[in-house]
């Protein structure tokens, strides 16, 4: 007796699964020009009168300038660069409306906004570089040039109403970064401090109340961090200064980085 055939169905051909176009995503160039966009954007809303747009517009081409030669080797910028970046615009607006200020013009209101949003968002590209996994020394570099700076924008405008001597604040940064030059062991690493971290959002606090003109005697305030400030600073110079021999010799005429010479991007400790 013939046993019955058993028919097997054959199995449909597994296709492969068709990959989805990536997004595309912006290289550096587009990304700065974007930025530059948004600055010109920003000053239309504020407008900071013509002093003000002059200030902003050099601002903006500068940074822009600046950036492309700091991020010439990558070919885009990271998530943290990117909140580095909405502070750089933030920070052109602010030194913009110093300049409309001390030209004559007003809004106080405008500038302490602005001030605000960049100072708050300060804490958050750090935190976007540790999660992400992007965290590099140029975006250290990135974010701490635009502290600096936008620390140095405000104590101009306390400086108006306070006297000259509050330059000192927003100048101390870029003091030591010139004596760095003269000085390498200056450019050697600094170890993390928690105090160093509090007396740097100190200046911009205070600066920040100071500009507003919401306490009495913001004078005494404005002192003070002064003071913390160049305890900050007096402590690392001498921390760096006991420490010069050894491996500092070794790399004596080196930035950071590794060039033979100083340059103008060659981070600093501070």
């Amino acid at each position: 007796m013939a046993r019955p055939m058993t028919l097997t169905r054959l199995a449909p051909p597994v296709r492969a699964p068709v990959p989805l176009p990536r997004r595309p995503r912006l290289t550096r160039g587009p990304e700065l020009g974007l930025a530059v966009a948004a600055q010109l954007a920003l000053l239309a809303v504020l407008r900071p009168g013509q002093a003000g747009l002059a200030v902003g517009v050099g601002y903006a081409l500068a940074s822009w300038a600046l950036l492309g030669r700091a991020f010439r080797r990558r070919r885009a910028l990271g998530p943290a660069d990117h909140v580095t970046l909405a502070r750089v615009v933030l920070t052109g607006g602010v030194a913009a409306l110093v300049a409309g200020h001390l030209a004559g013009g007003g809004h106080t209101a405008a500038l302490v906004a602005a001030a605000s949003v960049a100072l708050l968002l300060d804490g958050v590209d750090g935190q976007v570089a540790r999660r992400t996994g992007t965290a590099s020394r140029l975006g250290a570099r990135f974010d701490m040039e635009t502290d600096a700076f936008l620390v140095l924008v405000l104590s101009v405008e306390v400086a108006w109403s306070a006297g000259a001597w509050v330059l000192a604040i927003g100048a101390m940064r870029y003091a030591f970064g010139a004596a760095a030059w003269a000085a390498p062991w200056l450019r050697a690493d600094l170890r993390p401090s928690v105090a160093r971290k509090a007396v740097a959002v100190v200046q911009g606090v205070v600066l920040l109340v100071a500009a507003a003109g919401v306490v009495p005697h913001a004078g005494l305030l404005v002192a003070a961090a002064l003071a913390l400030l160049a305890w900050s600073f007096g402590r690392d110079v001498l921390w760096l200064f006991a420490r010069r021999g050894g491996r500092a010799r070794a790399a004596r005429g080196r930035s950071t980085d590794g060039a033979r010479r100083a340059r103008l991007l060659d981070p600093v400790t501070r």
